[in-house]
């Protein structure tokens, strides 16, 4: 029997859905979205600089493989039928306690100041508590950058810990914030 894995597609209502990525069928989309997004996504996200349409191929190629090992789940957050932003469930580094997860997410500034990242996190939250052995979730975010705060805190995350970390991103501080929820 295979190891319980999350929903591929989440259904949010109005129009919202997170659906785990469909490889090259989303490659056009999902490359135009990151492109209109850059210049909202570089202040906070390293990846950014070095995107290109081979890079974007190249993330969508993998998260089938990831997806199956447990090791990350990748959705597109859609609005409408069409693709506004990325989400996921992934353990991040060593600095991540055994059972928890971390929530990842992203938006392209015409869909920002709706709730919808705060909708796809609460989503994920239910997901990956459904998932054996975990019993925390984290969303990490480098201090300065109070948009990626407030959907922890209006989900009931607790402000657990502040730890150093080397910025890699323009507007990054060096010091990460990391949110917990636990069951």
């Amino acid at each position: 029997m295979d190891a319980p894995r999350p929903q591929q597609l989440i259904e949010l209502g109005d129009g919202l859905v997170l659906r785990a990525f469909r490889g090259e069928a989303d490659l056009p989309e999902l490359f135009r979205v990151v492109e209109e997004s850059a210049e909202h996504l570089r202040p906070w996200l390293a990846w950014i600089a070095e995107h290109s349409r081979e890079r974007t191929a190249g993330f969508l190629a993998s998260r089938a493989e990831l997806w199956a090992s447990g090791e990350e789940y990748s959705y597109a957050i859609l609005l409408d039928g069409a693709i506004v932003g990325s989400c996921g469930l992934h353990r991040h580094d060593e600095a991540t306690p055994d059972g928890t997860l971390e929530i990842g997410y992203w938006l392209h500034p015409g869909a920002t100041g709706r709730g919808l990242a705060t909708r796809a996190a609460r989503a994920l939250v239910e997901q990956a508590f459904g998932l054996p052995g975990v019993t925390g979730v984290e969303i990490v975010h480098d201090v300065s950058h109070r948009a990626s705060a407030a959907v922890p805190a209006r989900l009931g995350f607790t402000d657990h810990l502040r730890r150093p970390h080397e910025p890699t991103a323009p507007a990054e501080t060096g010091e990460d914030r990391v949110w917990r929820l636990t069951r």
